[in-house]
């Protein structure tokens, strides 16, 4: 694990950082996640699952990076990497803060001091994917919510309450529910709690890590369009981690699509969901659900199962679920070719298709 770290001479990063002007927020480069598996007999790690392996994107100020992919893709993981929940093996993850006259600094979140993070956790903000226990049982929800303004100092102390219930209130959340307990609520407004918590110390980047699986369709679109609208009139950046691809292609500007611990197609959202050239990510947006009852779907059928990402294939990792193998993908992984302009594919087949 002594790679190169810098994405433009690693061809395992997942995709090129781009300097193309842009008001950029977030820049990972070759971020890795193993955890050890197995050990010596002096403790010494000699096998690891590569939860996330090399994964290189941007983020565009006050934009929406979905990411999506099928369970233990490594999609959770990313985000509690970058956000330093696990130290991160390799890689960086460069935040660009913005301050109220424009100044910008950076911070490597993956290597400054746990002082140096500290100061950001306002600016850097999770929202669980599971509301039912992320609570905290015997807080109430003005508690809770106030409790991180009252560490950072959000407000002064005599303004916490007031504060905190217009948080409520912008949340969907009534001025009597400051003083009730998580279990007194349902799953979507235990859901908005998690999002008021999140921005009542008015962060710049939030991750939400699959907001609404939890929820029923009709709350899911509530949640959804709460967080839309906290984005128009705060301006936050969002990284949605969702299996949901309906969901995803709402919310997000751009989407990268997971498999493995790697991306292997990210774009433009239009542009993925009207010309994906990954066949996994053929296979995905075939899965979706169509709205008209005259037209019939016909999902992509993935064969085999998921390899152990303690273990993945030799060169392209998703060639033993690929119809379209062929000899140069069970040798040579692939690496990322820009198929459009901002459309980036990790394919052997799409890589020759525009030779």
């Amino acid at each position: 694990m002594s790679e190169e770290k810098n994405v433009t001479s690693n061809e395992n990063a997942d995709a090129p950082v781009r300097d193309d002007g842009r008001d950029l927020i977030l820049e990972v480069n070759g971020l890795k996640q193993y955890f050890p598996v197995a050990k010596s007999f002096f403790g010494k790690p000699t096998a690891y699952l590569r939860a996330v392996d090399g994964v290189s994107f941007t983020l565009e100020r006050g934009k929406t990076l979905g990411v999506v992919g099928e369970s233990g893709c490594g999609k959770t993981t990313l985000g509690r990497t970058i956000l330093r929940l696990y130290d991160v093996t390799e890689g960086s993850a460069v935040y660009h803060s913005k301050d109220s006259d424009g100044n910008i600094k950076d911070y490597d979140l993956a290597s400054i001091s746990r002082g140096e993070f500290y100061k950001l956790r306002t600016e850097l903000q999770l929202i669980f994917q599971d509301p039912y226990s992320s609570l905290p049982p015997r807080m109430t929800v003005g508690d809770i919510i106030g409790e991180a303004v009252k560490i950072h100092k959000i407000v002064p102390q005599a303004e916490v309450a007031a504060y905190v219930r217009g948080v409520m209130e912008r949340c969907g959340l009534q001025p009597h529910h400051y003083d009730r307990y998580p279990h007194e609520f349902s799953g979507g407004q235990r859901q908005r709690i998690c999002i008021a918590r999140a921005l009542a110390v008015k962060p710049k980047l939030v991750i939400c890590d699959e907001p609404v699986s939890a929820l029923d369709v009709s709350i899911q679109a509530q949640i959804i369009n709460l967080l839309k609208k906290l984005q128009r009139e705060e301006g936050m950046s969002y990284i949605f981690i969702s299996h949901d691809l309906s969901v995803v292609k709402y919310i997000s500007d751009e989407i990268a699509v997971m498999y493995l611990g790697n991306i292997v197609e990210m774009g433009n959202t239009k542009e993925i969901c009207q010309n994906a050239k990954h066949p996994y990510t053929q296979a995905l947006f075939s899965a979706v659900p169509v709205a008209n009852p005259h037209r019939k779907s016909e999902p992509v059928v993935l064969e085999g199962e998921l390899p152990s990402p303690a273990n993945p294939p030799k060169g392209c990792k998703f060639h033993t679920r690929c119809k379209y193998c062929t000899d140069r993908c069970r040798e040579e992984a692939p690496i990322m070719t820009e198929v459009a302009p901002g459309h980036f594919v990790a394919c052997h087949l799409a890589e020759e298709s525009e030779q």
